[in-house]
């Protein structure tokens, strides 16, 4: 096996198929193509004299020969990723792009605006907005700065704590109108719900309120969160939504607005070392003063 180090960005696509599980996830993930992928893979092999993959049912595993690799494929791509961004902190211009991921249903019906607001203030500044319910890696450059519903614990990454968003219960006026308005707890519970399919949080949230609920108690299920809303829009349900997106939307009636409900936190993630780059901070401000003042209208 020949260990002299191959070209870098090979080494980065074998972490990337590892960390995904499937050429097409790392190829999302990192913004490369799934042939580009595919393609470095075969030519590491063909450096090391080893088989990296195997096949499995949902897409790819790193062999035997590829696991003791990783841990010090991974410290070459976080020390990569460091020096990057320890670089990219110290341009001065707000010319250029920032890219920001959030989940489906914040940068759907909640940073339109707010991108817009930005754009008008800052026309130099490019944006990039990924979509995603997955946690995305901000050391890798897979964005610049994160909306997350939790506090980051990644080392080199700082988070804001920057609003406390609201729940609230809806459904569609046309649903209450055909099944009636639930005035107690137990009328509620002989609802119709959309709940979601495979992710447990609306079950777990459930059963820290006392309401021992199991994946059958909803009629109706999606994870994907755009759609779920769609469904609950359609009148297929009840579902738990945040009161700036439920309040606003003209076929939605808010139920039981005493119910006490948690609120979801909101918090802003970066790496370190881009926290000192202009173009990054101005965003991140723009973003935390308009988030706050928004969750609090």
């Amino acid at each position: 096996m020949d260990l002299r180090s191959p070209d870098w960005t090979l080494w980065h696509s074998f972490v990337a198929v590892a960390d995904h599980g499937s050429l097409s996830a790392a190829a999302r993930a990192i913004g490369q193509s799934q042939p580009t992928l595919g393609r470095h893979i075969r030519m590491l092999e063909e450096h090391l004299g080893l088989t990296l993959f195997r096949r499995v049912p949902r897409g790819l595993e790193p062999s035997e020969a590829a696991v003791p690799l990783l841990d010090a494929a991974r410290e070459m791509a976080e020390t990569a990723a460091r020096l990057t961004r320890i670089a990219e902190g110290r341009q001065e211009t707000l010319r250029g792009t920032v890219r920001i991921t959030a989940s489906r249903v914040v940068s759907h019906y909640m940073l339109p605006p707010i991108l817009a607001a930005l754009r008008r203030a800052e026309p130099e500044i490019q944006l990039e907005l990924v979509p995603s319910d997955t946690t995305e890696n901000l050391l890798f450059h897979e964005a610049d700065i994160a909306l997350r519903m939790f506090r980051p614990e990644q080392l080199d990454i700082i988070a804001r704590h920057v609003a406390d968003l609201p729940i609230g219960l809806y459904a569609a006026r046309s649903y209450l109108d055909l099944n009636g308005r639930p005035q107690t707890v137990d009328e509620l519970m002989r609802h119709a719900f959309v709940g979601y399919d495979r992710d447990e949080r609306i079950l777990r949230l459930m059963r820290a309120m006392g309401y021992p609920v199991t994946r059958d108690f909803f009629a109706l299920r999606c994870d994907d969160q755009t759609a779920h809303w769609e469904l609950v829009r359609a009148g297929c349900g009840i579902s738990g939504a945040q009161c700036q997106i439920g309040d606003a939307d003209p076929l939605l009636e808010r139920i039981m607005p005493d119910l006490d409900l948690p609120s979801l936190p909101l918090w802003l993630a970066a790496p370190q070392a881009l926290r000192s780059n202009p173009r990054i901070r101005r965003v991140w401000d723009f973003l935390a003063s308009e988030l706050s003042r928004a969750a609090s209208a």
